[in-house]
C-alpha cells in the first residue's frame, strides 16, 4: 500500500484518523501486556522489601535492648565490686608500725 495512494483516494484526516487510532491500539496493547505486569511484580517486590525492612527494624531494636541491658549490668557489677573493695578496706584493721630510734650495738 502507498500511503501518497491512500491519501488521494481518501484524503489526509482519514488517513491521519487511522494512523492515530493504531499508534493508541500499539500503546493500550503495550501498556496492558508489558508496562502493568512489570508493575504488579515491581509493587510485590517493594512489599517484601517493605515487611523485610519493619522485620530489620525490629531486629535492631530487639538487639540495642539487649546491648543496653549487658552495659547496665556491667555498671552494676562494676560498682558492686567497687562497694565491695571500699567495705574490705574499711573492714581491715589500721595498722600502723612506728619505729623507735635506732640503737647502736
Amino acid at each position: 500500500m502507498d500511503v501518497a495512494k491512500l491519501v488521494a483516494d481518501f484524503g489526509f484526516p482519514v488517513v491521519m484518523v487511522i494512523g492515530l487510532g493504531y499508534f493508541v491500539y500499539f500503546v493500550w496493547q503495550t501498556i496492558t501486556n508489558v508496562i502493568d505486569p512489570a508493575v504488579q511484580d515491581m509493587k510485590e517486590t517493594i512489599i517484601r522489601l517493605t515487611d523485610q525492612l519493619r522485620l530489620l527494624d525490629q531486629d535492631m531494636i530487639r538487639l540495642q535492648e539487649k546491648v543496653n541491658t549487658v552495659i547496665e549490668l556491667r555498671e552494676a557489677d562494676a560498682v558492686q565490686k567497687h562497694n565491695e573493695e571500699e567495705k574490705k578496706r574499711k573492714a581491715e584493721p589500721q595498722t600502723k608500725t612506728t619505729r623507735g630510734p635506732r640503737r647502736k650495738s
